[in-house]
């Protein structure tokens, strides 16, 4: 609930706003201290010592004690407690907003005259929504400034999870687009029944010096303006002037005539989820048509595809978090994070060069090198939805040969397809399935007719559940291929097809593929030809198979022509990485063969349906990998990477496991 003053909305002056905010935190702790204690804090930062008090030793105490810097009202005792509060409020030299933490994402119910002066937003542009905001350059940006540091929001998220204060700062923007640094306190007020209501934070403003050049701003803007943004000459001659002349919100915009039942199936379920979270801010009936979870399953499943919610649902609902929240986390990855995980059981005996994949919630490995470069042919299986996960090793009826360098592909949800690979007797190009589901689960040999050459280390991925795509890898004698093939599992007689390119990419192996907007493959890295040499490559490219004629495109690089330096921060070259698709089309890199053994384990992260892709360097927290290059990932549940494996220079691991979590879970 939005905190107003005397119906005024800018809820800024007046006994009403102290009165109504002791209400609402009575029983709590003293909320004078508290603030006491949080501007002392602030202020302290800048100086050589740094204060000490705890809200228990203020609340038995004077919670002035010390504080020469505060006002003369909070000092004294003459006033009443609730008029020093409301002067407090009032006058404090530092921005003051107070959310209400017992509502969804926790809007904004009160904000001080300090704040809007030096953000330029006005009370009823920052009222009701969460601060957030102020990571958004300018009003009309549409995600958060690439600049501001995710490791600071995790961090903010953790800290009101865990019910503790935060303390630092962060990258924010005036109204105007100028850079600032909010130095910021935010502390939870717990009720009498020690739930947190509310969250108090103060922020000290400083110019950040960043040159960001001048805010793009629409050609619009200059020549209309809505009823809600007029200026204060204008609002001061509309209230002495006829008010009829200015048309209400809904008179001036035809979408608010429509039901809620159209705004919600037939325009906010086609819009992307970060819009529809911006149109949820516009008033309030979008913001509680907004907070529907059945709308935002729609606006999930006409985002990422019926696969990806299918595989969300899939999540126990005891586990699960709602799907505005889930939109939301895996939009901005505010929630991202490395676990370690150990688990029981083995695979044995030890190898390397294996492939696994992910199947509902269980890992499957595959094959892999053994002792003397011996192919090995056996399956094991780690099931994560149990308390303790252990590898098992399946019994299977007719195994296909060993081999390694190959891939292992998941279909239909239960369904395993291998291709290629290096055996006893040299390189294959065999095709085997087996139903993981099935009482005796067999592998079966599909004999698909004019195969591609027989290959190892090359990179393949599953179209619409049901075909398979090999492209690149090394043929006989060291050859390097550039060719990209699609295996329809579907038919009774399967047949391979080649797609003719007037183009194609260099010749590689060691690459990845990666599938998104539903037949759309995007290739990254790898160790490519360049003329005489092999280099490792960071080239990415992209090709649509639902065209008629499949074109290859270059989209980032510029070694090749039509190429393009992307911004951001590219990663380093590198083969044998792992790639992760994520929900709406982007892709996660992750380690790989940069300059040998130690590589580093950093996360790099493109959305190939930008105008321009640009990529993104992730500071996610948590414990990450030690070693980067040898890892397999399987996506579990739609929101869990799982990394399996990777080199030590001795041995290769398998019990030590480590999750990439996309999205928080309900705690239980």
């Amino acid at each position: 609930m939005v905190i107003k003053d005397g119906g005024d909305i800018n809820g800024r002056s007046g006994e009403n706003m102290g009165d109504r905010l002791r209400v609402k935190l009575e029983g709590g702790r003293n909320i004078e201290a508290g603030l006491g204690m949080d501007i002392g804090g602030i202020m302290d930062w800048d100086s050589d010592t740094v204060s000490e008090w705890s809200s228990g030793d203020m609340e038995e105490s004077d919670p002035t004690h010390d504080c020469a810097w505060m006002p003369p009202f909070l000092r004294s005792h003459t006033e009443p407690p609730h008029k020093r509060l409301e002067m407090l409020l009032h006058s404090s030299p530092c921005g003051l907003t107070v959310t209400d933490a017992l509502e969804p994402d926790q809007p904004i119910i009160y904000v001080n005259t300090v704040f809007e002066f030096i953000t330029g937003y006005k009370a009823e542009e920052i009222l009701g929504r969460n601060c957030r905001f102020l990571q958004y350059r300018g009003p009309f940006a549409q995600r958060r400034h690439p600049l501001v540091d995710s490791t600071v929001v995790s961090e903010i998220r953790r800290c009101i999870r865990g019910e503790v204060e935060f303390r630092g700062e962060l990258l924010n923007f005036r109204k105007d687009g100028t850079p600032l640094i909010n130095k910021m306190c935010l502390t939870p007020i717990h009720g009498a029944d020690g739930v947190i209501t509310h969250i108090i934070g103060i922020q000290s403003f400083m110019e950040a010096k960043l040159d960001l050049g001048p805010l793009p701003c629409p050609s619009w803007k200059d020549c209309t303006l809505w009823p809600g943004e007029r200026s204060v000459e204008d609002s001061l001659l509309c209230r002495s002037s006829d008010t009829s002349a200015w048309p209400s919100s809904r008179d001036s915009c035809g979408l608010l005539h429509l039901s809620d039942e159209v705004l919600a199936q037939k325009i906010l379920a086609l819009v992307a989820p970060r819009d529809v979270a911006a149109i949820g801010s516009v008033c309030k009936r979008l913001h509680e048509l907004t907070k529907n979870e059945d709308l935002w399953r729609m606006v999930c499943q006409n985002a990422w595809g019926s696969e990806a919610t299918a595989m969300l649902e899939a999540v126990p609902p005891a586990g699960r978090i709602g799907w505005g929240q889930l939109a939301r986390e895996l939009t901005t990855l505010e929630a991202a994070a490395w676990k370690k995980l150990t688990v029981g059981g083995g695979v044995e005996p030890s190898r390397c060069n294996f492939s696994a994949c992910a199947v509902g919630n269980k890992l499957v490995l595959f094959g892999g090198e053994g002792v003397n470069m011996q192919p090995m042919n056996d399956t094991f299986v780690l099931d994560l939805s149990v308390a303790k996960p252990e590898w098992r090793h399946v019994h299977v009826s007719s195994p296909p040969p060993g081999r390694w360098g190959h891939t292992l592909s998941c279909l239909n949800d239960s369904w395993l397809v291998v291709f290629g690979g290096c055996g006893r007797d040299g390189l294959l190009n065999d095709v085997f399935t087996l139903d993981l589901d099935a009482e005796q689960p067999t592998w079966c040999e599909v004999a698909g007719a004019a195969p591609p050459l027989p290959r190892s280390w090359h990179s393949s991925c599953t179209v619409d559940a049901t075909k398979l795509v090999v492209s690149g890898g090394c043929a006989d004698s060291g050859v390097l291929l550039s060719d990209i093939f699609l295996l329809d599992l579907t038919m009774k007689k399967p047949k391979w097809r080649e797609f003719p390119v007037s183009w194609s990419p260099p010749s590689r192996l060691g690459h990845t593929l990666s599938v998104y907007g539903g037949c759309k493959i995007l290739m990254f890295g790898g160790l490519a030809k360049s003329g005489p040499l092999r280099l490792r490559s960071s080239d990415v490219f992209t090709i649509d198979l639902s065209e008629d004629v499949p074109k290859w495109k270059y989209v980032t690089g510029s070694t090749l022509p039509g190429g393009a330096t992307p911004a951001g921060t590219p990663p380093p070259p590198r083969l044998d990485h792992v790639a992760v698709s994520l929900p709406g089309g982007r892709v996660l890199i992750f380690g790989g063969s940069i300059a040998g053994l130690h590589s580093a384990s950093q996360l790099y992260l493109l959305d190939p349906i930008e105008e321009k892709p640009t990529w993104r360097m992730l500071n996610v927290p948590g414990q990450q990998p030690k070693f980067a290059w040898g890892h397999s990932t399987c996506v579990v549940g739609g929101t869990r990477a799982v990394v399996l494996g990777g080199h030590t220079g001795e041995e290769w691991i398998l019990n030590e496991l480590h999750e990439l979590s996309l999205a928080s879970k309900v705690k239980e």
